[in-house]
């Protein structure tokens, strides 16, 4: 009777794991270590208002404090100095899709807020060059998600199980950068930012917490486990961007950036714990740390800006980002791609396609200046094979007194529709996302 009553845990216990393997394709996000999954934009972009509310066509702009985060060799436009401070809020809802379980459908959002940007700068002549310095702290990407929902397996005759899941990630990757710009002549100018990212400095970290519950039936005997996991990612890392400028004449303007690849050190902390409550008692527990490396690809674009007349312009950029040469290498030293868990060869590089323009209405009498401000933009995400589609458009404002101050406030909305279908394999999975983001910028001259 004992061994009987031994085989059938046995048996119940290699039933639970096969069901935890079963299930564990279900996101890579969830049960891969070397994942990234970054819910925001993948693409680096830079900071500011009014960036954003011309559709992020600043390339070729970069005429403020912000300049540093989008192209270095903007920065000699800066003719006092100057500080700034970015706010940023947005809201995220995910419409998921089960193809092969309609009970997982839904809709699942999240919302929040940061300190998107900070700099000061410091314009100064030497060696009759205009040059200038610059400190900021930008804040990159977002992980934020959290995912709820129930799936269900049913083979007749046989067993029958509810898994109800509770993902959740959250972190954020920040760089504090320091820029040297220098107007080598009169109509071109480049500069360079050098970016440090350690989380022991800035936020430079992401953690994502699982638990499922799996209930249900075996050879008609109750069915019951819980399984949590924990795991955290934290990296320490150097880049750098390379800018320039070049005022081809009153009408036109050309700009250029390049950013570095570069090897992220990655401290990978993981902890799993399962405990069965029936038909019999039993608890696993593993608590690992692990030295990995992250390394993000390079990327690089160029804009233009064409001057309508000194009240309206309009500006269009292209960038592109070699997601191909992402990767992530474990302590074993296996490489995979962070963004699907396959081979990195199997993401394609993205392009990002953004279009903006502006209108200011002066008053040079009481010293103030009003712009308005429009953009639309194609912000594709890298995935397995080609790229997922992301549109948007957005729009913004601003008040600029005497050159003193400006406060500017923007409004983007970013869509893409039947996306992630990589993140969870052999579900038919895709999701539909919505995004609403505000930034607020103030920047003041005479600090």
């Amino acid at each position: 009777m004992k061994k009987t009553n031994l085989l059938i845990t046995n048996v119940l216990l290699l039933f639970i794991g096969m069901n935890a393997l079963i299930w564990g394709c279900l996101t890579a996000s969830v049960y891969a270590g070397g994942e990234v999954e970054i819910p925001s934009s993948f693409n680096p972009v830079g900071s500011g208002a009014r960036a954003l509310g011309m559709g992020g066509a600043f390339i070729a702009v970069a005429d403020d404090a912000t300049a540093a985060s989008w192209n270095p060799g903007g920065l000699t436009q800066l003719r006092k100095p100057e500080c700034s401070i970015v706010g940023a809020f947005y809201s995220r809802s995910e419409d998921l899709t089960f193809g092969t379980n309609p009970e997982a459908d839904g809709s699942h959002s999240i919302s929040d807020s940061n300190i998107n940007y900070l700099s000061a700068s410091y314009p100064f002549e030497l060696l009759n060059r205009n040059m200038i310095v610059s400190l900021s702290y930008q804040h990159l990407y977002d992980f934020n998600r959290n995912w709820n929902f129930l799936l269900k397996t049913d083979i007749p005759d046989e067993e029958l199980s509810d898994n109800y899941w509770d993902y959740e990630q959250t972190g954020s990757l920040t760089a504090l950068g320091f820029s040297y710009c220098i107007r080598v002549i009169p109509q071109l100018s480049a500069g360079v930012t050098l970016n440090f990212w350690n989380d022991d400095l800035t936020p430079n970290s992401w953690e994502e917490k699982y638990r499922t519950r799996v209930s249900g039936t075996f050879l008609d005997m109750p069915l019951n486990e819980n399984v949590s996991k924990y795991e955290k990612h934290s990296i320490e890392g150097f880049n750098f961007n390379l800018g320039f400028l070049w005022r081809i004449n009153y009408k036109w303007t050309l700009g250029g950036v390049f950013k570095s690849p570069f090897k992220a050190d990655v401290k990978h902390t993981f902890e799993r714990e399962a405990i069965m409550t029936s038909p019999s008692c039993g608890r696993t527990y593993q608590n690992d740390v692990w030295k990995e490396e992250f390394e993000l690809p390079m990327s690089y674009g160029f804009g233009v800006v064409y001057n309508i007349s000194d009240m309206c312009s309009i500006s269009g950029d292209i960038y592109r980002t070699e997601w191909d040469d992402c990767l992530y290498r474990d302590e074993q030293g296996n490489e995979t791609s962070p963004i699907t868990d396959g081979k990195p060869s199997d993401v394609n590089p993205t392009h990002q396609i953004r279009i903006g323009g502006e209108y200011r209405f002066i008053n040079k009498e009481k010293g103030y200046l009003i712009p308005i401000r429009a953009g639309i933009f194609y912000d594709p995400a890298p995935a397995e094979g080609s790229p997922d589609d992301f549109y948007g458009f957005s729009i913004g404002a601003g008040f600029t007194k005497n050159n003193w101050f400006s406060l500017d406030v923007a409004y983007q909305y970013r869509l893409g529709n039947d996306t992630g279908e990589y993140l969870v394999k052999d579900r038919l999975f895709s999701q539909d996302v919505n995004e609403h983001t505000v930034y607020v910028s103030g920047i003041w001259y005479k600090f």
